[in-house]
């Protein structure tokens, strides 16, 4: 039998083996762990605050206010402290926005079914107020008095000239109504007492709506629901169905491509269980930090962890079935395999942790959360790995461990690739040659991605409250607001204000994004009269206060003017912003007691999107220079760890040059993805690795050594490389955009990884590692 890996001179055990000798024989500290893991991972999905009460008393916590709804607001600067106690008008902010679309509002049945659809709704218990065209007052030399829109039973031509007057009035078009009348919004404020499931506050207003408005004969109006609560819970809800329905068939699609690889069911239940009593392991102690919700802890979390377990029981099993059909014990082939596969495990879960502690970093708190969530999940599945295999192999399973070795696919078409490896050698100089530059080139393009991100890219584009967001985006400009904050000193004037807002207008409305700008000079402007600025601002007393203070506080001589942002993503109103802020600059220089700001979440979101990238930088780039000194140390060879930062990077590399090239942007769920890639990347290079310094120390020539290296891990990584594909296929096929692109990375970072471990890295450690000239240095110095 040849020497372990970690022998010393005089032939005994080195530190790492006898540890995991000792803890594959004893069995029942194996059962202790998995006893003790579990209960705790079942009073956390059941009543975690049966420990955190033991563990910390209770404290009072003050629910923060949302730092989103901080961003959303225009905020005056120098507010005197005697505000004005009227509450401004709103023609938008509802926390349920009902999307009305018909050819036909503007008619008898139109209106009347409309009229009759607000009734309904404000009879719910939990719908507090409605907001649409008819609360909007119409303008006229005495101030506002009457509404909009006629009476149900006015004639044809009543009815046109209403329509055209509301197609003028800046409170309604772009507001309430789009510009070609076919879509009308209704903003429902709610009343959280009487909201006692989600379908209060979803579907069941869209369906007493559908209802009101199919009992008015001739009216043929179709009716959405969307909004910040909607889309909201809509959000929750994809989690939770995703989260069920592509880890169940992701686990499905594992389980038989393993079934079918392994060729042995013991081999296959045994290296499915330990990943998946990890997952149950990490997802119940998750509640008692409270950070099952997080929207990428309930979804990408179990599916990594499961990832990166089952690459390590995969390796585990296919060496300890390797020693079983040599004829060894179930007893020493469990010490054999984990003492020669048990290092590596280790190596892949620590450096894999070094990547995901990385993003603990970031500036983002879901990427925080889910780094340590990663971290947490890493460790756990370590521990059920190194438990459960071992301990399964103990019981009757492990009596037909070897059942179906070397009858599996893997196994019979291995010897295939021996050609290819061969070739490899014989051209290392040429292969290393082109795996260094083709890993600069994409490198270099992958460093050319484009930061961006979008609120609502992880809904299901086929729900409802996504459909009409998508509407909405089309026919008014967007949901999302943005603001235009204009302060003035105690010199400016009137008039020149009106100067200023109107400047401001003009600047927004040459960009083709921005969609319905409003501000008090529209109001202004839609009152009958002439003359200059000046005298058109003592018009402004004809407003009552309600609709002046909507846009104008003179007590904080602050005004604001609002527009609408489409949810295109950050990438394309970056150069919108950009203009507009230069455009706003130059008007501040004609205009000096003025200071004029953009403000809103979406230009928020444009300033501080660079933090993505500075993320993703540190992350990856502290996380390569950590793991390069870990293998550097553990395989002591500076060489060997230099040699390992191109199969490494190289996946990585060629995942963000395919999102360059293919138009895609850099967003929250690539950074995610990309720090998933790197951890691995460097699994499989771990392994390979390991065995490559394993099979040196048994001696012979350099070529055979590398031979023998593929040979000995080559099944384990195409056999997990295979599963982990076919697992994260699925959610390719998913509805929300992000776990398309969440897949797609994925297999695209699986195949490459294995690319470059199978064929880049053997033709590196041809050419670089030097081993080939030590070792016939040896060998002429022994003749």
């Amino acid at each position: 039998m040849p020497p372990s890996e970690n022998e010393n001179a005089a032939g005994r055990p080195g530190l790492a083996t006898r540890l995991f000798y000792g803890w594959a024989d004893r069995p029942i500290l194996q059962v202790i762990v998995v006893v003790v893991m579990s209960t705790i991972a079942l009073i956390g999905y059941i009543q975690p605050s049966l420990i955190l009460d033991w563990v910390t008393p209770p404290v009072s916590q003050t629910e923060p206010a949302a730092e989103t709804h901080r961003r959303s607001q225009p905020k005056p600067k120098n507010v005197s402290r005697q505000a004005s106690r009227v509450k401004p008008f709103q023609v938008a902010g509802g926390e349920c926005v009902l999307v009305a679309r018909s050819d036909g509002f503007f008619t008898e049945a139109g209106l009347t079914a409309m009229r009759h659809v607000t009734e309904q709704l404000q009879a719910l218990p939990q719908v507090s107020s409605v907001l649409w065209l008819d609360d909007i007052p119409d303008f006229n030399v005495f101030g506002l008095s009457g509404t909009l829109l006629p009476s149900s039973h006015a004639s044809p031509r009543q009815m046109q000239t209403a329509r055209d007057e509301v197609l003028r009035n800046p409170l309604a078009v772009g507001q309430l109504i789009s510009s070609d009348g076919k879509t009308l919004l209704l903003h429902l404020q709610l009343d959280w007492f009487f909201v006692t499931d989600d379908a209060a506050a979803t579907t069941e207003i869209r369906e007493q709506a559908e209802r009101a408005a199919a009992q008015i004969a001739g009216a043929d109006i179709d009716v959405q629901l969307t909004g910040p609560v909607p889309l909201h819970l809509m959000t929750v809800e994809n989690h939770v169905v995703n989260s069920r329905q592509y880890q169940l068939l992701g686990y499905s699609i594992m389980l038989l491509s393993a079934l079918f690889l392994f060729r042995g069911f013991a081999a296959v239940l045994l290296v499915a269980v330990a990943p998946a009593m990890g997952v149950f392991w990490t997802m119940g102690v998750l509640h008692f930090f409270d950070l099952q919700d997080n929207p990428f802890n309930d979804i990408i979390v179990p599916i990594l962890i499961s990832l990166v377990g089952l690459t390590d029981a995969v390796h585990l099993m296919v060496e300890i079935r390797s020693q079983r059909a040599a004829g060894l014990s179930v007893r020493d082939a469990t010490r054999r395999g984990l003492a020669r596969v048990g290092l590596a495990c280790l190596l892949t879960s620590l450096t894999t942790a070094i990547g995901f502690f990385s993003l603990s970093f970031a500036h983002h708190e879901i990427v925080q959360d889910f780094g340590w969530c990663c971290v947490l999940g890493v460790a756990m599945t370590l521990i059920s790995v190194l438990t459960v295999i071992p301990l399964g192999c103990r019981s009757p399973l492990g009596r037909r461990l070897h059942v179906g070795i070397g009858n599996s696919l893997i196994d019979g078409q291995l010897k295939r690739i021996d050609p290819l490896i061969a070739w490899v050698l014989r051209h290392d100089r040429a292969v290393a040659a082109a795996a260094i530059i083709s890993t600069t080139i994409l490198a270099i393009i992958a460093l050319n991605l484009q930061p961006d991100e979008k609120r609502y890219s992880g809904l299901s584009e086929s729900a409802e409250a996504a459909q009409a967001l998508r509407h909405l985006d089309q026919s008014l400009g967007g949901l999302e607001f943005g603001f235009v904050s204009v302060n003035w000193s105690e010199q400016a004037d009137d008039g020149e204000l009106l100067q200023v807002l109107n400047d401001v207008d003009e600047t927004l409305r040459q960009e083709p994004l921005i969609g319905h700008p409003l501000g008090l000079h529209q109001l202004i402007a839609a009152l009958p009269g002439d003359g200059d600025a000046a005298e058109r601002m003592t018009l402004l007393e004809l407003l009552p206060p309600p609709l002046k203070r909507a846009f104008y506080q003179p007590e904080g001589r602050f005004a604001s003017v609002q527009f609408r942002v489409q949810d295109l993503g950050i990438a394309a109103y970056g150069d919108v912003f950009s203009r507009i802020e230069s455009r706003l600059g130059g008007v501040m220089q004609q205009h000096p007691n003025f200071s004029l700001s953009l403000e809103g979440d979406a230009p928020w979101r444009w300033r501080n999107v660079y933090r993505i990238v500075t993320d993703l930088a540190t992350s990856l780039g502290t996380a390569s220079i950590v793991i390069w000194l870990v293998l550097t140390l553990v395989y002591r060879s500076i060489r060997i760890g230099l040699i390992s930062i191109v199969p490494n990077l190289f996946p990585l590399a060629a995942t963000g040059a395919m999102l360059m090239l293919s138009g895609q942007h850099l967003e929250l769920v690539t950074v995610c993805v990309f720090t998933i890639c790197i951890g691995i990347a460097v699994d499989d290079t771990i392994h390979f690795l390991t065995r490559y310094q394993e099979e040196r120390r048994i001696g012979g020539d350099h070529e055979d050594v590398i031979r023998r290296a593929f040979t000995g891990v080559g099944s384990a990584l195409l056999m997990t490389t295979i599963v982990l594909v076919a697992g994260m296929l699925t959610a390719v096929f998913a509805d929300a955009r992000d776990a398309r692109l969440f897949g797609i990375m994925g297999c695209l970072t699986l195949t490459t990884a294995l690319f470059a471990d199978l064929v880049l890295l053997p033709a590196l450690l041809s050419r670089f590692s030097g081993a080939g000239a030590t070792d016939n240095r040896r060998n002429t110095a022994r003749v």
